[in-house]
């Protein structure tokens, strides 16, 4: 018990600095969490409303599915198992809905630029790596978005909803969506022109995701593949997804375990933040 003669008495002005110290560290932390949390909110309410957007992120990939695995059904043979090619190819078809959304969303970086959305944010009290941050998370909840409407399909491909694997899935899916993103912002922030930087996104990362293993396996006695397979940050993303819907050993998955899988997706997520971080230090295009 202290008695009053005991109690201290606080030196005038001492705890208004320290507040103010304390406050002042806070804000910076504050002011980015703000930004980057307005902006990933922004991307999704754009989305939602935008109906022919909802529509086409589930018709675009299920014609894909039904026309590219129909017409592949009949000469595809799985060495080692016998796989029907919508089954074999529809968690690829899953990353790719990922993938297409994380382009597409990213390119309203160019957009907000012209419309002088971006400058306004720039000089907003949050720093460059909200902006990263918050756009990246925006663009991949879109992504996730699309992916969990393709997921709904699941059943219809040979993969019973209680058999999957959801937390393996909605990492795998989560990682890869946060990679795609901070790629795409990276790519977006030094370009000018929506055209050019579609071109260069589909020059890269379709070709990435075709040797993936997402439309078919490395063919036997091709080592070249084989490395160039193992090398794709985006096959690990595949055969993560595989592995969530088809157990541990589906057909397809890369030599390996799931925690492999995650470890090499976390691993091109970070990098590509990085990158984008980086990136963005430097001054948008204008």
């Amino acid at each position: 018990m202290t008695l009053p003669s005991e109690r201290r008495t606080p030196v005038p002005g001492l705890a208004s600095s320290a507040g103010e110290a304390v406050t002042a560290r806070a804000a910076p932390l504050a002011y980015d969490l703000a930004t980057a949390l307005v902006l990933a909110r922004r991307d999704l309410v754009r989305f939602f409303r935008q109906p022919s957007r909802l529509v086409g992120a589930l018709g675009q990939p299920v014609l894909f599915w039904l026309l590219i695995g129909g017409g592949f059904s009949g000469t595809f043979r799985m060495p080692g198992a016998e796989v029907p090619y919508l089954a074999y190819f529809y968690p690829g078809v899953v990353l790719m809905v990922v993938l297409f959304a994380s382009i597409f969303t990213t390119a309203s970086v160019i957009e907000d630029r012209h419309r002088g959305f971006l400058q306004a944010v720039q000089a907003a009290p949050g720093s460059r790596a909200a902006l990263v941050v918050g756009k990246s998370l925006g663009s991949a909840g879109v992504a996730l978005t699309q992916a969990a409407l393709f997921l709904a399909l699941a059943p219809a491909a040979g993969f019973p909803w209680r058999a999957v694997n959801w937390p393996l899935l909605v990492a795998a899916l989560s990682l890869a969506a946060l990679a795609l993103a901070a790629l795409g912002f990276a790519v977006a922030w030094g370009l000018d022109h929506v055209q050019g930087y579609h071109a260069i996104q589909m020059t890269v990362l379709v070709p990435l995701w075709v040797l993936s293993g997402a439309m078919f396996p490395a063919p036997e006695g091709h080592p070249t593949l084989a490395a160039a397979l193992r090398l794709d940050p985006l096959a690990h993303a595949v055969s993560a997804v595989r592995r969530a819907l088809a157990g541990p050993a589906a057909p397809g998955a890369l030599p390996g375990s799931a925690a492999r899988d995650l470890a090499l997706c976390a691993l091109f997520a970070a990098s590509a933040l990085a990158l984008a971080l980086l990136v963005a230090r430097r001054p948008a295009r204008s």
